[in-house]
């Protein structure tokens, strides 16, 4: 189900860009996300979460800071490209995770099993990437930055899985929420100030579904899950995302379903599924 629902964040984002810019977007997105957590908290008589004790305030910042550039890139990228290659190239995460937390994380060190899915897993990307590899082409400049966003998001994972083993998670997700909606708010009306928006049905399914099922449910569940799993067990969540996202793009943004980005998607997912592999 977090792989469903995950899988089809990008289709969502795409959606939303036609009625706002991307920076304005993500900071409805994070306001929405920040009142679900709080709600919850509330909800579940949580306490805590905006105590801060001496020296968490630079783990706070900095989980902040990079989400908050991971969904900024995201969203500009998304807005170049389309929302199948956007997710195909976004849960890519899952691999870039797995490299990552073999340097930094005790333990969670890559295996054979685990260098052959990465090898897979990039590989369908490379394939991605190699069918509109040209200056000329429309979707290049945004899957280079959507990718980027991966490689942000895979490091907010590994970082984040470290942290939870000391901090609240709900304590994370509020600041992290708290942050970036500061920083985009600040942004948006620093670059986009002439740019309207559209307040359209379709903005708010969409933010809806960025906010309260993506950034408020599922960053919920998996931000306890991080407490249980190691981060690179935990990207079997991903699996089968890249194929949900294609699918849903197809049928919701009218995606062409072409033969290189079906298998550059079951690549990926392959490959997720070769490097969570015991």
């Amino acid at each position: 189900m977090l792989a469903a629902l995950w899988g089809a964040n990008p289709v969502a984002v795409k959606v939303g860009l036609a009625d706002a810019p991307p920076l304005r977007l993500a900071f409805f997105r994070f306001v929405l996300g920040g009142l679900v957590v709080l709600a919850y908290a509330w909800w579940t008589r949580h306490r805590g979460v905006f105590h801060v004790r001496p020296g968490e305030w630079r783990v706070l910042i900095s989980i902040g800071l990079i989400f908050s550039v991971q969904i900024g890139t995201m969203n500009v990228g998304i807005g170049l490209t389309t929302a199948s290659h956007s997710a195909v190239l976004l849960n890519s995460y899952a691999v870039h995770a797995v490299v990552l937390a073999h340097f930094v994380i005790p333990g969670d060190r890559l295996t054979p099993a685990k260098v052959g899915g990465v090898l897979i897993a990039y590989t369908g990307i490379v394939l991605l990437f190699a069918r509109d590899f040209s200056f000329h082409s429309d979707t290049l400049v945004g899957d280079l930055v959507v990718a980027a966003s991966a490689v942000l998001l895979a490091e907010r994972v590994v970082y984040m899985a470290r942290a939870v083993q000391k901090f609240d998670p709900l304590k994370l997700l509020v600041f992290q929420s708290a942050i970036g909606s500061a920083c985009f708010l600040l942004a948006s009306l620093a670059l986009e100030s002439g740019t309207p928006t559209r307040y359209t049905p379709a903005l708010a399914a969409s933010l809806f579904y960025q906010g309260a099922v993506v950034a408020g449910f599922n960053f919920i569940v998996n931000s306890y899950l991080f407490q249980v799993y190691l981060a690179s067990a935990l990207a079997t969540c991903s699996l089968t995302s890249p194929l949900f996202g294609v699918l849903i793009a197809a049928l919701i943004t009218g995606d062409q379903l072409n033969p290189l980005l079906l298998l550059s998607s079951l690549m990926v997912a392959a490959g997720i599924g070769l490097t969570v592999r015991r």
